[in-house]
């Protein structure tokens, strides 16, 4: 049965879609779709209203740094056929500009807010506050590969690596705060 399903959306999809390739090489319930950039909110629009993939489970971002490109990917879920498809493209890092799909789904609103904060892709037509999660910010983006962790939290954060010298054990301070005996299992785990 979910053979015939697998065969019956990778052809639609294919016959409608001229430049998607499809991996059905999944030995459960999902098949992969790689578009064109400028396709990709025709294909997930006609995967909503025409295929019936009603449901947009999650939406994520990769950067493939090395190959100067972004990925987005969308996993789609058909809750009558119990069917998954991925629906993937890839953007040019140095220019990431992708049109707005909120209308699509209204839920990719916040992924496309979060994906213009962490990675710098713009949505063209995207309506919402240029603040989402990183308030007042003005490095770069924070999820690009470029971005140097260890160096931003050491310059904007103070060194503290005598935080622990006067830690105290959380089970003891409860047994006294609550004037307490704290059982022997207990305190075997205990530091």
């Amino acid at each position: 049965m979910k053979t015939e399903i697998k065969e019956a959306v990778k052809n639609r999809v294919t016959t409608a879609f001229k430049g998607v390739t499809a991996n059905d090489n999944y030995s459960y319930d999902r098949i992969d779709f790689i578009v064109d950039q400028g396709e990709l909110p025709a294909l997930l629009f006609y995967m909503k209203d025409q295929v019936g993939f009603i449901h947009m489970a999650h939406a994520t971002c990769a950067d493939w740094f090395e190959e100067g490109k972004f990925e987005l990917s969308f996993i789609l879920w058909s809750p009558t056929d119990k069917f998954k498809v991925f629906v993937k493209t890839f953007i040019d890092r140095n220019n990431p500009v992708m049109e707005n799909m909120d209308m699509i789904w209204p839920q990719l609103n916040t992924y496309e807010r979060e994906f213009r904060e962490m990675f710098g892709i713009q949505f063209e037509g995207l309506v919402a506050p240029d603040d989402f999660i990183l308030e007042d910010w003005v490095d770069i983006p924070p999820f690009r590969k470029e971005f140097d962790t260890y160096e931003f939290t050491r310059t904007h954060f103070f060194d503290r690596n005598d935080a622990r010298k006067d830690a105290k054990d959380v089970r003891e301070e409860i047994s006294k705060h609550n004037n307490i005996d704290m059982e022997d299992f207990i305190k075997k785990y205990s530091r």
